[in-house]
């Protein structure tokens, strides 16, 4: 077990899914790397973890997406020239994009074999450490300064239950989404013992409003628990398996976010998400605002 002095450091990011929801956009480049205002989506995700503290980004990857790897790498060629030209804004930008205490590792996920699998693909990276785990099509944008993986993280420091972060649904929609069983709802900002995950239940017979979202703070031992996990729906290894076998020995917690998601990976929530982050943009953000209000 880690000390009380342990946290989070390594944050695992499944990004060989092809996008297929996502074409024609994600047919030549990733749909991570899809642009949202002015930086592809996910520069956003990987901004997330890091403000929650997140040392060790871990991409689990497939061959068609190299440009993400590149993306969080230096580019000496492009640095050289914006020095020789005195764009000097822009080559702060590009060196910008990750701190320095921050890496970017990859490892390949060999098969489509569904969530669980991608996270178990980085077993041996994660080692006996535990772990967050962000989807990066879901966009989260906070509304405070400590943002809701930071709070999450905190509350599986004091508690060691694992978290996973869901967000209230209109009822009408509970079919679309996985949806926890918990006894009651907790406030924004809050987590609440929960029994089980339902996969997408009928209107009207579902455990709660609850909808999961696309992150995770879960316990090395779920490894452990991936690999024993046998193929579930869709002939894949389901996350939501191995936290149900987690669920026999450990507390799971859902926690309630404050923030506000954006589905990146659907082509309306992503309109929705540069509507939003293009207002709020410092330089571009009042200026595109005109041009809302102009159509």
């Amino acid at each position: 077990m880690s000390g009380s002095v342990m946290t989070i450091k390594k944050a695992i990011l499944p990004v060989a899914g092809l996008g297929t929801r996502f074409l024609p956009a994600s047919k030549s480049i990733p749909k991570e790397m899809v642009t949202v205002v002015d930086r592809p989506a996910i520069e956003y995700v990987v901004r997330e973890a890091v403000a929650a503290g997140i040392e060790q980004i871990i991409l689990v990857t497939h061959s068609s997406k190299a440009s993400i790897e590149n993306y969080f790498d230096r580019n000496f060629e492009l640095e050289t020239t914006l020095e020789q030209k005195k764009k000097f804004d822009l080559l702060k930008e590009i060196k910008n994009i990750l701190p320095e205490h921050v890496s970017v590792v990859s490892v390949r996920q060999p098969q489509p074999l569904g969530l669980g699998h991608a996270v178990l693909c980085a077993k041996s990276i994660v080692g006996n450490d535990d772990f967050a785990v962000l989807l990066p099509d879901v966009l989260v944008k906070d509304a405070d300064l400590t943002n809701d993986l930071s709070l999450m993280i905190q509350r599986f420091n004091e508690t060691h239950a694992s978290q996973i972060m869901v967000e209230a649904v209109p009822d009408h929609l509970v079919d679309q989404y996985g949806i926890v069983d918990v006894a009651s709802v907790p406030n924004e900002g809050q987590s609440i013992v929960m029994q089980g995950i339902v996969e997408k239940p009928a209107v009207g017979s579902a455990p709660s409003n609850l909808s999961v979202v696309g992150r995770y703070v879960l316990p090395a031992q779920i490894m452990t628990l991936l690999e024993q996990t046998p193929k579930g729906a869709g002939n894949e290894i389901q996350l939501t398996d191995a936290i149900a076998m987690l669920q026999q020995t450990n507390t799971v917690e859902a926690y309630r976010m404050k923030g506000q998601t954006f589905d990146c990976g659907s082509k309306l929530g992503y309109l929705k998400a540069v509507l939003h982050y293009g207002v709020d943009h410092p330089t571009l953000g009042e200026a595109f605002k005109v041009l809302i209000q102009e159509l």
